[in-house]
C-alpha cells in the first residue's frame, strides 16, 4: 500500500518558510538541517516539509518552475481546515500572506478562505467537510 506522508515546497528560505508557517497557523518544528536547507513542520497526518531552492535543483537536474509572491499560483493548493476560517485567514495575513479570497460559505456549507503564503504558495483555508 502507498501512503501520503509528505509535501515538499521549494523556498528560497526554509527558516523564514518553517517560522511562517509555526506563526500563521500554529504548526509545530519538527526539524531543519544544520545546513538549513531542509525542514519539517508537524501537521496533523502529513508532514510539511520544505527544501531549499539549491537543494531542489539538485535533485531535478531539469530544474522546475520556482513559486513567487504576486504571481498566479500554481494549479495545486495546501488545504488546511479549521472551525475557525476567518480567523486563521486573518492571522496567516497578519503573518504576512497575501489575501487571495476572504471566507465564503460554498452551496455544501463549508466555509472556504485562500491565501498566499510568503513564498506564494496557494493555501486554501477551510472548515472540515460533515
Amino acid at each position: 500500500m502507498v501512503k501520503f506522508s509528505y509535501t515538499i515546497l521549494y523556498v528560497k528560505n526554509v527558516s523564514e518558510s518553517i517560522e511562517f508557517y509555526e506563526k500563521a497557523f500554529g504548526f509545530k518544528r519538527k526539524l531543519i538541517t544544520p545546513e538549513n536547507n531542509y525542514g519539517e513542520l508537524l501537521s496533523g497526518d502529513t508532514i510539511i516539509s520544505f527544501a531549499d531552492v539549491q537543494l531542489a535543483t539538485s535533485n531535478l537536474s531539469s530544474g522546475f518552475n520556482l513559486s513567487k509572491r504576486n504571481q498566479k499560483p500554481f494549479g495545486i493548493e495546501l488545504g488546511f481546515t479549521t472551525e475557525n476560517v476567518e480567523i486563521v485567514f486573518n492571522q496567516a495575513v497578519k503573518m504576512g500572506a497575501t489575501p487571495l479570497e476572504k471566507m465564503k460559505i460554498k452551496p455544501w456549507g463549508q466555509a472556504v478562505a485562500y491565501v498566499q503564503d510568503i513564498n506564494g504558495f496557494l493555501i486554501e483555508i477551510c472548515s472540515p467537510m460533515a
